[in-house]
């Protein structure tokens, strides 16, 4: 067996949102692998072993600070509100280069790292210590000139600049190109190593003209199948107050009228099943939605993880009709729970989901074809098969060997 490794993960957070999610999942993955894992996020929830770096009053000040300048470098070129946070410049940051822990470190790993926790000097900063830096890329931030996901665009295949749309007066050499040339002068060190969480993003990231160089591995995040795993489906259905004899359609996202996560599109397709046998639960803010086709249990948001599993295992089917997608740990966490998944053909989905094996993958934007999904998984049921992909793709042993493996054959 190899030697442990000592490794120092830095995240914006180690809970909320996908990427602290998946982080987190990743170092505890490590260390029960027997490595020793530092985890260095700037905002903290909860009670596990991360070390957050605004533990004072005054680092709390400074870490506000540095967000609100970095949306201020943004103001006076945002062309549109909604899209406020969808871009960062990268401007603002910390140097943790001299960090204790950084120094200690057999292998600094970052993962999402803006909103003024590290800008891209910070991490041309870190690759100035010479040791070997792994980045997991959770969107397409580290190769644009300054989204999280270009959509249609490919700039950034060539040089970003010429922005439209989230510059409002775009050209040649605007703010999105200023941060191309920035990133392109940044990150060309060769002990730069990443990370994607699907084949999807590394086929974009290794066409990016900033990355193209440079070492790109897809490993997926992983997940605790010991703790998310199957149960009595009828008992799930009876303690959360729903009728067993009815099928369950579980939708899942923290602002269901957020618009990159198409409720629209589930909601026209809702209209092509059958009422009388077919029930939605939802899972997160849903206080503006219309009246819906189907009888509909708004849950609100749910903190605890065991609750959160009874919910996917009192669940027939998971459906996420997002229009922008990486790699999911909804369609992850559901598929452990023994829960067939139902999503639309869009960035990693459908290395998640194999068409008519354990869900159904449907075609982009076709509400239509959402219906034939969710009716054919409901018909079907494939809880085995969802169950064993989870198992034989995103256990915790698993990741955690590819990622050793990465770290030992490339640092």
């Amino acid at each position: 067996m190899p030697k442990p490794l000592n490794i120092v993960i830095l995240s914006y957070h180690n809970q909320n949102g996908g990427a602290g999610i998946a982080c987190g999942r990743l170092a505890e993955a490590l260390k029960k692998a027997g490595h020793q894992v530092n985890f260095l996020v700037q905002e903290k929830t909860g009670n596990d072993r991360s070390i957050e770096l605004n533990n004072t009053q005054w680092k709390k000040a400074m870490s506000w600070i540095r967000f609100i300048l970095e949306r201020l470098v943004y103001l006076p070129f945002e062309k549109n509100k909604a899209d406020r946070f969808l871009f960062n410049p990268g401007r603002f940051g910390q140097d943790l280069s001299q960090h204790p822990l950084i120094q200690q470190a057999d292998i600094i790993h970052l993962h999402w790292v803006n909103f003024g926790m590290l800008s891209i000097q910070n991490i041309k900063q870190l690759l100035n210590t010479r040791k070997p830096v792994y980045w997991t890329l959770h969107d397409m931030w580290a190769f644009t000139g300054g989204c999280h996901h270009s959509g249609a665009c490919m700039n950034f295949q060539q040089a970003c600049g010429n922005c439209e749309t989230f510059i409002k007066n775009p050209q040649a050499n605007d703010l999105s190109h200023q941060i191309w040339e920035e990133k392109m002068q940044a990150f060309q060190e060769r002990n730069l190593h990443i990370i994607t969480c699907s084949d999807w993003l590394k086929e974009r990231a290794k066409k990016s003209s900033i990355l193209k160089n440079q070492p790109i591995e897809s490993i997926p995040n992983a997940i605790d199948t010991e703790l998310f795993k199957p149960g009595n489906k009828a008992d799930a259905k009876k303690t959360l107050g729903l009728d067993p004899s009815k099928k369950h359609i579980l939708f899942v996202a923290m602002r269901v009228n957020a618009p990159k996560k198409g409720f629209h599109y589930l909601e026209n397709a809702l209209a092509g099943l059958d009422k009388s046998t077919t029930e939605l639960i939802i899972v997160g803010n849903a206080q503006d939605i219309p009246e819906l086709p189907l009888k509909t249990h708004k849950l609100g948001h749910i903190s605890s993880p065991e609750k959160m599993i009874q919910i996917y295992q009192a669940a027939d089917v998971f459906v996420t009709p997002s229009l922008e997608e990486n790699l999911p740990n909804t369609i992850m966490e559901a598929m452990a729970c023994g829960t067939p998944c139902v999503g639309f053909a869009i960035g990693g989905i459908p290395e998640m989901i194999d068409h008519q094996v354990n869900g159904y993958v449907a075609e982009y934007l076709s509400a239509e074809d959402l219906t034939k999904g969710l009716a054919w998984t409901l018909e079907n049921a494939p809880e085995q098969a969802a169950r064993q992909k989870a198992e034989s793709t995103y256990s915790e042993a698993i990741i955690a060997a590819k990622h050793v493996k990465y770290y030992t054959h490339v640092g």
